[in-house]
């Protein structure tokens, strides 16, 4: 057996000591300078000295443990795997393994993967889980399926969080189902728990201030995608087979996009929202994610009541819309539209920017309309982007609101004039999913520049995942007339 080689073991322990310490600029030199460094755990791989450094220097220090066995495998005099069996101190075992290298500036670390005990209830993800939460209420087309509930939605004998916890300490426990929950029971799924969403809905990102960023599992270490982020990851995570959102400005096509899902915002109106916490009523729609478009098909048979079909559709592509996006968005977009046969149409887009401000202005009034009165003492009580949004909200006066209407209202009227009996192919979201961390404000607001036309029309959208040659989630969105949700699934499943 190879001996152990001279100064290894001292590497490992001061490699510790600084883990403990979070002293980066120690565990920085410990690992080998370089494009091919590797760093890996549940959560998603790190490849580089960069990406590795930039990870340490914003996580805040990793879990407090000690070393209860170290195993070393001495690969010749200058190479060496170490596996060391961890003991955190919050309880249960772990393990780290690495790859140790002699080089000139000593040993460093050139691969490494950590494991620690996975927590019995992510709450970065769920409130409240159950095995099942709510069993059905009946037997049909859902059963065997399982529901991830934002947490807008009454579920009966729970509370509705909304994602902060002050409002969840004060709230009352529902005595009724919301009745898009009850009828998925109905048709035989069971509610598997209660998933997190941003406060009151009132966020694209995803990045709760309280209960922490659902993870994306199809694109690591980037954000999950909000308000509909809880359910979105659950799906995602194959934890549950539905995710039962909301979409008011973009709130399921954004994180179906970021984490390769199929998701639908239905038609405004179309859905019920009896026992739905609202944020804006001129736009909040009932929506869902699922991991296949016949599943997301089958829900819409449950939850949105008959409507005539006009199957025949025109498909159009706006390059105008297209260069919102990003580059790689856009490509992906645009090759999917031109595969199946969409044709491209060169659209005034002037009125959009004054569309989006309406938009955003309707939506921040009726929002503090709707919680103005609870929030006004509490704005320290909300994330900072969160508070920002409502205390723009405040200053709303009902004169500028009204203008903002007028401006909604003829917006939808043109939208449905230029969709018409067609589909439009545009970006379900504008950019991948930015890394956790990552400057938001500038993809917020190209988002709902392409998001906001569904939500200004209260025309049904449905997200259709692929992917950019890295292997990044993207969406692409395909829109049509209002109360045309069927003809859009149909679609989604025919042209995927």
């Amino acid at each position: 057996m190879t001996p152990v080689p001279a100064g290894l073991v001292e590497a490992f322990w001061e490699y510790e000591r600084a883990l403990m310490a979070d002293d980066v600029p120690t565990l920085d030199r410990l690992f080998a300078d370089g494009p091919t460094t590797l760093r890996g755990d549940a959560h998603g791989l790190l490849v580089g000295h960069d990406q590795i450094s930039a990870f340490r220097s914003s996580r805040g220090g990793a879990p407090q443990r000690r070393i209860v066995q170290t195993h070393v495998q001495a690969v010749d005099d200058d190479h060496a795997l170490v596996i060391a069996v961890t003991e955190l101190a919050r309880g249960g075992r772990g393990q780290q393994t690495q790859m140790w290298v002699r080089t000139d500036e000593g040993w460093q670390v050139t691969a490494a993967h950590v494991s620690v005990p996975a927590p019995a209830l992510d709450t970065r993800i769920w409130r409240v889980v159950g095995d099942p939460l709510v069993p059905p209420l009946g037997s049909g087309p859902l059963d065997g399926e399982s529901v991830a509930v934002k947490d807008l939605y009454a579920v009966q004998g729970h509370r509705v969080g909304a994602g902060n916890p002050a409002w969840l300490a004060e709230a009352r426990v529902e005595p009724v189902h919301a009745r898009a929950v009850e009828l998925l029971l109905e048709a035989g799924a069971s509610v598997r728990g209660i998933a997190r969403t941003d406060e009151f809905a009132y966020s694209l990102a995803g990045t709760n201030a309280h209960y922490g960023t659902p993870p994306n599992p199809k694109a690591p270490l980037r954000i999950s995608g909000g308000s509909t982020s809880g359910s979105s990851s659950a799906v995602s995570l194959g934890q549950a087979s539905i995710g039962l959102g909301t979409d008011t400005g973009g709130s399921i096509r954004v994180p179906a996009a970021y984490q390769g899902l199929f998701g639908i915002r239905t038609t405004h109106g179309a859905a019920s929202t009896y026992a739905l916490l609202p944020l804006s009523r001129s736009f909040d729609a009932v929506g869902w994610v699922t991991r296949s478009a016949e599943l997301l098909q089958q829900v819409a048979e449950v939850v949105l009541p008959p409507t005539p079909r006009n199957p025949a559709s025109d498909l159009v592509s706006v390059p105008g819309l297209l260069s919102i996006a990003s580059d790689e968005v856009a490509t992906v977009v645009d090759r999917y539209a031109a595969e199946h046969g969409a044709m491209r149409e060169s659209w005034d887009l002037s009125e959009l920017p004054g569309w989006l401000s309406a938009f955003q202005t309707l939506q921040a009034w009726e929002a503090w309309q709707e919680r103005g009165a609870w929030v006004a003492p509490r704005l320290d009580e909300l994330g900072a982007d969160v508070r920002s949004r409502f205390e723009a909200a405040a200053l709303i006066d009902d004169d500028r609101a009204a203008a903002a209407r007028t401006v909604v209202d003829a917006a939808r009227a043109r939208i449905r004039e230029l969709v018409g009996d067609r589909v439009l192919v545009l970006p379900s979201a504008a950019t991948v999913a930015p890394l956790v961390g990552a400057g938001l404000d500038a993809v917020r607001a190209a988002n709902m520049s392409l998001t906001c036309l569904a939500g200004l029309g209260g025309l049904p959208a449905v997200s259709v995942p692929r992917s950019t040659p890295q292997g990044l989630p993207v969406g692409v969105c395909l829109v049509a007339g209002p109360g045309r949700d069927r003809d859009l699934l149909q679609l989604a499943i025919d042209l995927d």
